[in-house]
C-alpha cells in the first residue's frame, strides 16, 4: 500500500514537474517572439521554423524576421544539419562558455529559444533601409553565417538566440556576406558551400604538397569534404580510414584513393611504401649515410645539406586529418603516425582529452587546429563545387521537412544511414527523403 501511494506521489509529481516545464517552455518561446520581433504589427503574415529550447526541438509559428540596416531577408530553400547542431541541441551551455572564453560572446544557453542552421542557401526577399540592393529579389544566394545585431555585434547566426538560424522559412544575412550561386548550381550543392569551406580551410592551412600522402582519419561529413578539397588541390595519395562500411563507401565515392577499416588495416601501414620513416633508428641511418655521403665530396658539407633543405629531398612528411573529434583518437594517431607526420585537428571534440606529449616530440610531430573559413575561402568553396571541381553530392544522403528535423537528428546519429541531410523548408511531413547518388 506504501509502494503503491509513493508509486502514484511520484507519477502524479512527474506530471506536475512536466506540467511546468512545457509552461516554462512556453512562456519562453513567447518572451522570445516578443524580444526579437518586438516592433512587428498585430496580425502580420507568419512563417514557420524549429524552435530548440532546454534540448526540445519544435515546429513553431512566427512573424516573418524584418531585416535591418545591412541586412537581408532571405527565403529558406535549403539548411544543412551539422553536427554542432546536434552538440548545440543537448550541450549548448558547455558550447557558450567555450566560445565565451575566447572572447566569442552571444551563443546559446540551454534557458534561450533559439534556431539553429548556419548552412544555408535562399532567394533574395528584401533589404534592410539604406541597404545596398547587391542582387535583384529571388536570386539565390548563400551567406556566411555572421550577422551584425545593434548592441551585440557579430554574432554566429543559427547559434544565437539573436540571430535566428536557417531551419526556418527566412533567415537574415549580413549583406556584404551574401555571395551569388554561380552556373545555375542546384539549391541542393549550394548548401553545402559552408561546410566545404570548412574543409577547404582545413587543407590550406596544412600546407600540404601534392606530393605527400594525405590520411584522412574519420569520413564523417567533415572527413569527407577533406577528402574532396584534398583531390580538387591536387594531392596525389589520399588515405581515408573508418570504421563504418558505409563512410568507408562515401570516401571511395568522394575520391580516395585507399580506404581501410582501421579494424582490419592502420591508416599508417603502409608508410614504407610512401618513403616515409618509421621509427627513430631508421631516420638516424638515414641520416648519417646522407652525412658520410656528403663528407666524402670536395665541396664542404654543410653547403650540400643547405642544397638538399632547399630543394626538400628530405624524407616526405605525411598529413594527417583528425576528423573524428572523439577522445582518444588524437592519441591513437601520434602513437601510429610516422616521424615527422604533421597531424591537422579538424574534427571538435567537445571533452578533455590526454596525449603523451614526450612520444610526439620523440617523433617530431606537429599538431595544429583549425576552426571555420575566411570569406575568400567561402567564395572559392562555392565555386569549386559550381564549377565541377568538387562534387559533394554523395554526401548528401537525404533532405526533410521542418516537421521532420526531429528524425533527422536522430537519423544522423547512426552513420550507416546517413552523412549530410539538408532541410527544404518547403516539403511537407517528417519523412526523410532518401537521396540516390
Amino acid at each position: 500500500m506504501v509502494i503503491g501511494i509513493l508509486a502514484f506521489t511520484c507519477k502524479d509529481e512527474e506530471r506536475l514537474a512536466k506540467d511546468q516545464t512545457d509552461k516554462a517552455i512556453n512562456l519562453s518561446v513567447e518572451i522570445y517572439f516578443w524580444q526579437v520581433n518586438e516592433k512587428e504589427e498585430i496580425g502580420s503574415t507568419q512563417m514557420k521554423s524549429v524552435l530548440c529550447h532546454q534540448a526540445t526541438l519544435q515546429v513553431v509559428d512566427q512573424p516573418n524576421l524584418t531585416p535591418a540596416k545591412g541586412q537581408v531577408l532571405l527565403e529558406v530553400v535549403r539548411c544543412g544539419i551539422c553536427g554542432s547542431d546536434l552538440h548545440m541541441q543537448h550541450h549548448c551551455d558547455h558550447m557558450h562558455d567555450l566560445a565565451a572564453r575566447v572572447g566569442f560572446n552571444g551563443l546559446a544557453k540551454s534557458t534561450d529559444p533559439f534556431v539553429l542552421g548556419h548552412e544555408f542557401c535562399g532567394k533574395v526577399l528584401d533589404y534592410g533601409p539604406k541597404t545596398r540592393h547587391k542582387f535583384k529579389a529571388d536570386t539565390l544566394v548563400c551567406a556566411m553565417p555572421l550577422l551584425n545585431v545593434d548592441q551585440h555585434g557579430y554574432l554566429s547566426t543559427g547559434l544565437s538566440p539573436n540571430a535566428s538560424g536557417g531551419y526556418a522559412e527566412q533567415v537574415l544575412a549580413q549583406s556584404s556576406l551574401i555571395f551569388e550561386v554561380p552556373n545555375g548550381l542546384d539549391a541542393d550543392s549550394a548548401a553545402m558551400t559552408e561546410p566545404m569551406a570548412v574543409a577547404l580551410h582545413a587543407v590550406r592551412r596544412s600546407r600540404v604538397k601534392t606530393s605527400e600522402p594525405a590520411i584522412v582519419v574519420g569520413c564523417g561529413p567533415v572527413g569527407l569534404g577533406v577528402i574532396l578539397m584534398l583531390k580538387a588541390a591536387g594531392v596525389k595519395t589520399v588515405v581515408a580510414s573508418d570504421f563504418s562500411p558505409n563512410r568507408r563507401k562515401l570516401a571511395e565515392q568522394c575520391g580516395a584513393d585507399i580506404v581501410v577499416d582501421p579494424k582490419e588495416t592502420s591508416p599508417f601501414a603502409n608508410w614504407k611504401e610512401f618513403g616515409l620513416l618509421g621509427n627513430v633508428s631508421d631516420a638516424i641511418n638515414m641520416g648519417m649515410g646522407l652525412f658520410d655521403k656528403l663528407q666524402a665530396t670536395r665541396l664542404p658539407w654543410w653547403h650540400g645539406w643547405r642544397m638538399i633543405d632547399k630543394l626538400g629531398a628530405l624524407p616526405k612528411r605525411p598529413v594527417i586529418f583528425e576528423c573524428v573529434g572523439v577522445p582518444g583518437v588524437l592519441q591513437q594517431i601520434i602513437e601510429g603516425a610516422p616521424l615527422f607526420s604533421r597531424i591537422v585537428g579538424v574534427g571538435v571534440c567537445m571533452q578533455s582529452d590526454k596525449i603523451e606529449p614526450a612520444l610526439a616530440i620523440n617523433k617530431e610531430l606537429e599538431i595544429q587546429f583549425v576552426l571555420g573559413y575566411t570569406p575568400l575561402e567561402f567564395r572559392d568553396a562555392l565555386h569549386m563545387i559550381a564549377e565541377g571541381k568538387v562534387n559533394c553530392s554523395p554526401l548528401i544522403t537525404g533532405v526533410v521537412g521542418l516537421e521532420g528535423v526531429t528524425s533527422a537528428f536522430e537519423a544522423l546519429r547512426d552513420p550507416e544511414q546517413h552523412a549530410k541531410i539538408l532541410i527544404d523548408p518547403k516539403r511537407s511531413g517528417s519523412d526523410i527523403q532518401l537521396m540516390k547518388h
